[in-house]
Order: structure tokens, then sequence, then C-alpha cells
């Protein structure tokens, strides 16, 4: 197993500070969020990891090792950075070609994850002719051409419709599930509150939470039923709080989401909606990073 370790990493650029004492880590079979407001520095602390740029002080370590000192780093780390670079006048599949010869990794991974990335035809296309959400694939499949056990990911969701985004979630989810290390920075907090099991956020460059996702949040969660009565009688006889919020929603604390699904099932009522730590991420997000003038350090590391 390959894991993320950032080890009181600062960064400056001349007189500005990206990066201030910056530590977490990221555990192998995990999907970790990497939150930020822009400017926070994320995108620095991932430059960081994959050896772009050096660190003023610290160390950003993959599997205990530095980036630049990997024997074969393609073959352990996958990047997608936001920008990241890619020839507009070759066919998406010639880019795979070319990278997968430039790394070594085997043909045949190249239709693999054409596959896994799901482009199909249009990897035949021209890289020029390709929306923002199919040059993110395209990335991704570059990024997993050399079956890597770490993937870093710098706002991979930018582009995608909604199907595009479900489609992510699910390979992310399948990624972590192999036992990889899935390190993403995103902006879209709904989205991060239903793919990642821990979270790391960071503002002003500066550590202000790094834990579970479940740690973060205030243990509420959100129901939609049409038979809201049934269902409020159901969770308080079993010592529940619960909370009737709308004509068929209601919040529950004291109760995760899979016991109040598997409470609902065995009385057959059927749930449109149940969702546990979106709107907490959300509201922990904001307490956390809008009280920079009160030079708060960081509140939790787990």
């Amino acid at each position: 197993m390959t894991d993320i370790a950032v080890r009181q990493v600062s960064k400056r650029f001349g007189s500005v500070r990206a990066v201030e004492g910056l530590s977490f880590n990221a555990p192998a079979g995990k999907v970790t969020g990497f939150l930020g407001p822009n400017g926070a520095g994320k995108t620095t602390t991932l430059r960081m990891l994959l050896g772009l740029v050096r660190p003023t002080a610290g160390e950003a370590l993959i599997g205990g090792i530095r980036y630049d000192r990997l024997r074969d780093p393609t073959r352990v780390v996958g990047a997608v950075l936001e920008y990241s670079a890619s020839n507009p006048g070759r066919t998406g599949r010639d880019q795979l070609r070319v990278l997968a010869a430039v790394t070594g990794a085997p043909t045949k991974r190249v239709d693999e994850v054409i596959a896994q990335v799901d482009l199909g035809d249009a990897m035949n296309r021209r890289v020029s002719g390709y929306s923002t959400g199919m040059r993110q694939r395209l990335g991704l499949a570059a990024a997993l051409l050399g079956d890597p056990d770490v993937l870093i990911l710098d706002e991979p969701a930018n582009g995608l419709d909604p199907e595009g985004i479900a489609w992510l979630r699910n390979l992310l989810r399948r990624c972590a599930a192999d036992g990889r290390t899935i390190l993403i920075s995103s902006h879209v907090l709904s989205e991060i509150a239903q793919t990642v099991d821990r979270v790391v956020i960071i503002s002003r460059g500066e550590l202000r939470f790094a834990g579970p996702l479940t740690e973060l949040g205030d243990g509420v969660v959100s129901v939609r039923t049409g038979e809201l009565e049934q269902l409020r009688g159901l969770l308080g006889r079993q010592g529940y709080s619960v909370s009737v919020t709308g004509a068929t929603s209601l919040d529950v604390r004291g109760a995760t989401a899979e016991e109040i699904g598997r409470l609902a099932a065995s009385q057959q009522i059927a749930l449109s909606g149940l969702a546990e730590a979106g709107a907490s991420l959300e509201a922990s997000f904001l307490r956390l990073t809008g009280a920079d003038e009160s030079g708060r350090r960081p509140v939790a590391t787990n």
C-alpha cells in the first residue's frame, strides 16, 4: 500500500507565503478530498507532491519517498493537474500511445484505459475538437496508463456534466476499493461529500482540518420520504433525535445513513433521499475558512 504524507511543508515565492507548516496524510484505500478557497495553496501543495515545485521547508512523500526519488514514478503515481498538457493535433488514442511509449507502459494499456474512461470513438478524433469534459477524461486515461497505486487529481470534475460527475465518482470509488490512494482537489463541495472518505481543508496555506469526513460534520442525516410519519415514529422508537424539516423531509441525529436505510427497508418504507454530511461539509468549510482574520490554527488532525 502506498500512502501520501505531507510533513510540515512550507513554500514561499519571494515574499509571498503560499503554504505554511502543512501536515496531513492520505491513506491507501481511501478517497481524500483536498479543499480550500481559491489561492489557499492547494495546487502548490499538489505540485510539491509531484516534484514540480521544491518545498522551502518540510517534505512531501509518496510511499515514504520524494517523487523525484521514485524508481518508476509513472507506475506509482498518476496525476491530472487542472491544466494538464496535451497535443491538440493528435488524436486521443495517439496521445496515449505516445505517453505509453515514453513511460514504458504496455501497449495494451491504451485500449484498457480508453475503456476505463469511456471515451469510445472520441479517441480517434483530434484533441483540438474535444470539449473540456472530454479533455478531463483523456487526462484521467493518461494518469491511469501506468496502473498507478496513487492518483492525484486537481479539479477533475471541471467540464463534466452531471452524468460525467457521477461516472467520475464511481471510478474513484472503484480505484479506492482496489487499494489505491486517491487525493482529489475540488471546489464542488456537494460532490466531494458524496465521494470522499476523508477531508483536508486549508486556508491561506495553513491547515484547518484533516480527518474522516464523518468527524467534520454535525452528525445530521437528511432524509426524504413520502411516509414521513411512519418513519418518524420508527426512528423515535429507536431513540434517535428526529426533526421534521418539510412535508416530506426530516433530519436525524444519532444514526448513520446506513442505519436509517436499513431500518426503513425493514418496514418497507420507501426513501426518496438520504444524505449524510453534505450540508455539514459546506457549513464546516465556510466556518473553517471564513475565520482567517482570527488567526485560528488547525482545529483537528486525525
